[in-house]
């Protein structure tokens, strides 16, 4: 029986404001590359895929400033690559000056299905938690778009002393929700992170696929939003 729904953050609960893929747009735009937000939608999930795997081996943020900026100017490369464009590495550079610009002013917002999920959750007496990545500053944001009141805790990478999939991050949400392994589950996005990641340690999973990213996912739940959640509830 399951009594405890973990949750992933981004693109999972939330998502930047503006979506990246618009100033990815924007910035590409001011340097002579023609290509739309939507075009960029699916090379912004490979890089992002690609990203948080090579973090799980060794967490970026840890890393010297030379590799962390290798990194960063090959996840531009995996996105122009996705919508057919090769630039010269120089001008990745530029790009990713401009990028750093742009995003100064990004926030989150909340997608339309997280609230009512969250509530009628709470209302079936399910223990609710959320584990992040995210360093730091996720109560504060949480608090402000409304979250927080429907959240029974909050596990972060830093107080985990880990990054998602490492088993760590699982364990505390467990011992934070009090249940054993089987009696919870983990909703995400990121099939090595999150699905791979839980079920190291036992706890069920759902893929949580907004976007359509996975279609050949058939080794456990895939859902499109968090409205399909329910059923596997029971």
């Amino acid at each position: 029986m399951i009594r405890a729904v973990f949750f992933d953050w981004y693109n999972t609960l939330a998502q930047y404001e503006p979506p990246r893929e618009q100033l990815q747009s924007q910035a590409l735009q001011e340097f002579g590359i023609n290509a739309s937000p939507r075009e960029l939608e699916r090379g912004l999930m490979i890089a992002d895929r690609n990203y948080f795997e090579e973090s799980a081996r060794s967490p970026i943020r840890e890393r010297s400033p030379e590799e962390q900026g290798m990194i960063y100017i090959q996840y531009q490369k995996t996105l122009l690559s996705e919508v057919g464009v090769n630039v010269p590495e120089e001008l990745i550079l530029k790009i990713m000056d401009r990028l750093q610009q742009l995003y100064g002013g990004l926030t989150f917002a909340i997608f339309d299905d997280v609230l009512s999920t969250l509530k009628e959750l709470k209302k079936q007496n399910f223990t609710t938690g959320l584990l992040t990545n995210l360093p730091s500053g996720i109560d504060s944001i949480c608090e402000n778009l409304g979250v927080k009141p429907y959240l029974d805790f909050i596990v972060t990478s830093a107080e985990a002393g880990a990054d998602k999939p490492n088993p760590a991050i699982f364990r505390l949400a467990l011992e934070r929700a009090g249940v054993k392994s089987t009696e919870a589950v983990h909703i995400g996005d990121q099939y090595h992170l999150d699905v791979i990641g839980a079920r190291g340690v036992g706890i069920n999973t759902i893929l949580l696929d907004r976007f359509d990213f996975y279609p050949d996912v058939n080794d456990c739940p895939r859902i499109q939003s968090l409205t399909e959640l329910a059923e596997y509830l029971q």
